[in-house]
Protein backbone atom coordinates (compact mmCIF):
# COMPACT_ATOMS: atom_id res chain seq x y z
CA UNK A 1 0.00 0.00 0.00
CA UNK A 2 1.09 3.57 -0.98
CA UNK A 3 1.92 6.00 1.31
CA UNK A 4 -0.04 9.55 0.96
CA UNK A 5 1.87 11.88 2.18
CA UNK A 6 -0.69 14.63 1.41
CA UNK A 7 -3.29 12.89 2.80
CA UNK A 8 -5.54 14.37 5.05
CA UNK A 9 -7.51 12.98 7.27
CA UNK A 10 -11.31 13.19 7.76
CA UNK A 11 -12.91 14.29 10.84
CA UNK A 12 -14.28 10.61 11.41
CA UNK A 13 -10.56 9.77 11.64
CA UNK A 14 -8.98 12.06 13.88
CA UNK A 15 -8.84 11.64 17.73
CA UNK A 16 -10.73 13.76 19.51
CA UNK A 17 -9.08 16.01 21.93
CA UNK A 18 -10.11 19.20 23.71
CA UNK A 19 -7.62 22.29 24.83
CA UNK A 20 -7.66 23.52 28.18
CA UNK A 21 -5.38 26.48 28.29
CA UNK A 22 -1.99 26.17 30.13
CA UNK A 23 -3.24 23.14 31.44
CA UNK A 24 -2.92 19.74 28.80
CA UNK A 25 -4.00 19.58 24.96
CA UNK A 26 -5.76 15.67 24.84
CA UNK A 27 -4.11 13.42 27.53
CA UNK A 28 -0.97 15.83 27.05
CA UNK A 29 -0.24 17.86 30.15
CA UNK A 30 2.07 20.84 30.30
CA UNK A 31 4.95 20.32 32.32
CA UNK A 32 5.20 16.53 31.81
CA UNK A 33 8.56 14.57 30.99
CA UNK A 34 9.10 12.77 27.92
CA UNK A 35 8.38 9.75 29.19
CA UNK A 36 4.87 10.78 31.14
CA UNK A 37 3.85 12.62 27.48
CA UNK A 38 5.33 8.67 25.86
CA UNK A 39 2.82 7.02 27.87
CA UNK A 40 -0.79 9.33 28.08
CA UNK A 41 -0.27 8.98 24.72
CA UNK A 42 0.38 5.26 24.55
CA UNK A 43 -1.86 2.75 22.27
CA UNK A 44 -3.01 5.45 19.91
CA UNK A 45 0.23 7.44 19.15
CA UNK A 46 3.68 5.87 18.77
CA UNK A 47 7.22 8.03 19.39
CA UNK A 48 8.51 8.17 15.73
CA UNK A 49 11.64 10.95 16.26
CA UNK A 50 12.99 12.29 19.53
CA UNK A 51 15.79 14.81 19.07
CA UNK A 52 17.89 17.10 20.76
CA UNK A 53 17.04 20.96 19.96
CA UNK A 54 19.56 24.07 20.35
CA UNK A 55 19.61 25.36 24.11
CA UNK A 56 17.26 23.72 26.99
CA UNK A 57 14.49 22.52 24.07
CA UNK A 58 13.95 19.31 23.06
CA UNK A 59 11.40 17.97 20.51
CA UNK A 60 9.77 14.50 20.12
CA UNK A 61 7.31 13.62 17.29
CA UNK A 62 4.27 11.21 17.61
CA UNK A 63 2.80 9.32 14.91
CA UNK A 64 -0.57 7.73 14.90
CA UNK A 65 -0.32 4.35 15.55
CA UNK A 66 -0.98 2.29 11.98
CA UNK A 67 -4.62 1.30 12.05
CA UNK A 68 -6.33 -1.39 8.79
CA UNK A 69 -7.23 0.81 5.91
CA UNK A 70 -4.98 3.29 6.83
CA UNK A 71 -2.26 5.12 4.52
CA UNK A 72 -1.07 8.16 5.65
CA UNK A 73 2.35 8.13 7.02
CA UNK A 74 4.13 11.07 9.16
CA UNK A 75 4.10 13.09 12.74
CA UNK A 76 0.88 13.80 13.97
CA UNK A 77 2.00 15.40 16.82
CA UNK A 78 5.08 17.28 17.78
CA UNK A 79 5.98 17.84 21.24
CA UNK A 80 8.10 20.94 22.65
CA UNK A 81 10.05 20.16 25.88
CA UNK A 82 12.18 22.91 27.62
CA UNK A 83 14.17 21.79 30.57
CA UNK A 84 13.12 23.78 33.28
CA UNK A 85 9.37 23.12 32.92
CA UNK A 86 8.61 19.85 30.51
CA UNK A 87 5.92 19.73 28.15
CA UNK A 88 5.97 23.72 27.12
CA UNK A 89 4.66 23.67 23.33
CA UNK A 90 2.08 21.31 21.76
CA UNK A 91 1.97 21.43 17.80
CA UNK A 92 -0.69 19.54 15.91
CA UNK A 93 -0.13 18.59 12.25
CA UNK A 94 -3.00 19.49 9.86
CA UNK A 95 -2.93 16.58 7.87
CA UNK A 96 -3.46 13.73 10.60
CA UNK A 97 -3.31 15.18 13.78
CA UNK A 98 -6.13 14.66 16.32
CA UNK A 99 -9.14 17.68 15.70
CA UNK A 100 -8.16 19.96 18.68
CA UNK A 101 -11.07 21.75 20.34
CA UNK A 102 -11.79 25.28 22.15
CA UNK A 103 -14.95 25.74 23.89
CA UNK A 104 -16.37 23.62 20.31
CA UNK A 105 -14.08 25.58 17.75
CA UNK A 106 -12.62 23.06 15.70
CA UNK A 107 -8.35 24.19 15.74
CA UNK A 108 -6.93 21.34 13.63
CA UNK A 109 -7.09 21.26 9.94
CA UNK A 110 -9.47 24.20 9.43
CA UNK A 111 -9.21 26.70 6.18
CA UNK A 112 -7.42 29.61 7.89
CA UNK A 113 -9.52 32.76 7.08
CA UNK A 114 -12.76 30.93 8.41
CA UNK A 115 -10.92 30.08 11.94
CA UNK A 116 -8.90 32.99 11.79
CA UNK A 117 -12.53 34.83 11.72
CA UNK A 118 -13.86 32.24 14.61
CA UNK A 119 -10.91 32.90 16.32
CA UNK A 120 -11.62 36.92 16.33
CA UNK A 121 -15.24 36.43 17.33
CA UNK A 122 -14.26 34.38 20.42
CA UNK A 123 -11.34 36.55 21.60
CA UNK A 124 -13.58 39.36 21.59
CA UNK A 125 -16.52 37.89 23.51
CA UNK A 126 -13.56 36.90 26.20
CA UNK A 127 -11.92 40.18 26.37
CA UNK A 128 -8.73 38.90 25.23
CA UNK A 129 -6.26 40.57 22.91
CA UNK A 130 -5.98 39.08 19.41
CA UNK A 131 -2.08 39.82 18.15
CA UNK A 132 -0.21 38.31 15.54
CA UNK A 133 3.10 36.67 14.74
CA UNK A 134 5.67 37.80 12.36
CA UNK A 135 4.64 35.05 10.28
CA UNK A 136 1.22 35.98 10.32
CA UNK A 137 -0.07 33.78 12.39
CA UNK A 138 -2.75 34.81 14.68
CA UNK A 139 -2.35 34.20 17.94
CA UNK A 140 -3.21 34.52 21.66
CA UNK A 141 -0.72 34.78 24.84
CA UNK A 142 -3.76 35.01 27.02
CA UNK A 143 -4.46 31.84 25.72
CA UNK A 144 -1.54 30.20 25.24
CA UNK A 145 -2.42 29.17 21.75
CA UNK A 146 -1.07 30.51 18.00
CA UNK A 147 -2.88 29.64 14.74
CA UNK A 148 -0.31 28.15 12.14
CA UNK A 149 -0.88 26.78 8.92
CA UNK A 150 0.73 23.96 7.28
CA UNK A 151 0.64 22.94 3.54
CA UNK A 152 -1.39 19.56 2.24
CA UNK A 153 -1.07 19.57 -1.01
CA UNK A 154 -1.86 22.59 -3.08
CA UNK A 155 -3.71 23.68 0.36
CA UNK A 156 -2.98 25.51 3.45
CA UNK A 157 -4.94 24.19 6.77
CA UNK A 158 -4.74 25.75 9.97
CA UNK A 159 -1.42 23.75 12.17
CA UNK A 160 -2.62 25.38 16.06
CA UNK A 161 0.37 25.41 18.55
CA UNK A 162 -0.44 25.55 22.19
CA UNK A 163 2.01 26.52 24.63
CA UNK A 164 2.32 26.26 28.44
CA UNK A 165 1.94 29.50 30.67
CA UNK A 166 6.04 29.81 30.66
CA UNK A 167 6.18 30.53 26.96
CA UNK A 168 2.86 32.46 26.66
CA UNK A 169 4.50 35.61 26.76
CA UNK A 170 6.10 35.91 23.98
CA UNK A 171 4.26 32.90 21.70
CA UNK A 172 3.86 35.43 19.09
CA UNK A 173 7.21 36.36 19.19
CA UNK A 174 9.52 34.10 16.13
CA UNK A 175 12.81 35.22 17.19
CA UNK A 176 12.24 35.66 21.42
CA UNK A 177 9.32 33.86 22.12
CA UNK A 178 9.92 30.21 23.27
CA UNK A 179 8.39 28.78 20.62
CA UNK A 180 11.65 26.80 18.79
CA UNK A 181 12.58 28.18 15.09
CA UNK A 182 12.05 24.41 14.01
CA UNK A 183 8.46 25.06 14.29
CA UNK A 184 8.77 28.09 12.64
CA UNK A 185 10.22 26.53 9.55
CA UNK A 186 7.33 23.95 9.89
CA UNK A 187 5.20 24.54 6.84
CA UNK A 188 4.79 20.78 5.15
CA UNK A 189 4.51 17.77 6.26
Amino acid sequence: MATDVWGVLDEAQRLPWSFTPFQCVGPLKFGMTHDQARAAVDGVLRVSVSQGHAGNEAWAEFCLEQRPGTRFSGPAVTAYYDQSIGLAGIAVNALRGPQVTLEGMRLVGQVPSHLEDQFTDYLAMHSKELRYSQCADPCSSQLGLVLRVQRAGDLVLSRPVMVAEAWADRCWDTTEGGIPPKEWKTFEW
